[in-house]
């Protein structure tokens, strides 16, 4: 079956999951980008914009983060961009079952894409894909784990960057620098 048709079973599953629907926010928000994509960027869980169009990453922290991307010379129909939790949670940050169980669907989009580099954009993407908990500012800028043919790289959620910038930017300027470099090697 086509990867896009996979990935469409997959989103319908999200917007018709009990779990996910228990205490819905807004609509689902599963995913967006290109079925085949070398690299995948994973976040933490749609905000208030994208529960209410239903795509991710497209408020402020999307912008910023879409606007590194093509700083690097990656065309946004070239990537996959979700999250662990698909829905927007009820306080801020998500929990952990929030994000134990939107790695159920997570881990489906990931056998479909097939990516070669995910790239984690801080801990709660860290924790939603690896099961583990690591230390962003400690481990920012390197691959953290290899498994399976793929990379995961660490950096630094968009929204840092929003809410501190003179102390993370750059360093996320110069992340993004290495991924380039890592989807040159892919």
């Amino acid at each position: 079956m086509d990867k896009n048709k996979l990935l469409a079973i997959i989103a319908d599953e999200i917007e018709n999951c009990k779990e996910c629907q228990r205490d819905k926010n807004g609509v689902a928000v599963a995913g967006e980008g290109n079925s085949d994509a070398d690299i995948v960027f994973i976040g933490e869980a749609p905000g208030k914009k994208e529960a209410i169009e239903g795509r991710p990453f497209i408020g402020r922290s999307g912008q910023l983060l879409r606007s590194f991307i093509r700083e690097i010379g990656l065309n946004e129909t070239d990537v996959y961009i979700t999250s662990p939790v698909k829905y927007l949670p009820d306080r801020g940050t998500p929990t952990s079952a929030d994000i134990a169980h939107g790695r159920i669907h997570l881990m489906k989009q990931f056998d479909v894409i097939k990516p070669k580099v995910v790239v984690l954009l801080g801990r709660v993407a860290a924790e939603g894909v690896l099961q583990k908990k690591v230390f962003v500012v400690k481990d920012h800028g390197q691959i953290i784990e290899e498994r399976e043919g793929i990379k995961y790289y660490l950096t630094y959620h968009p929204a840092a960057v929003l809410r501190f910038p003179g102390k993370f930017k750059l360093f996320m300027k110069q992340d993004f620098e290495k991924i380039k470099s890592l989807v040159t090697k892919v």
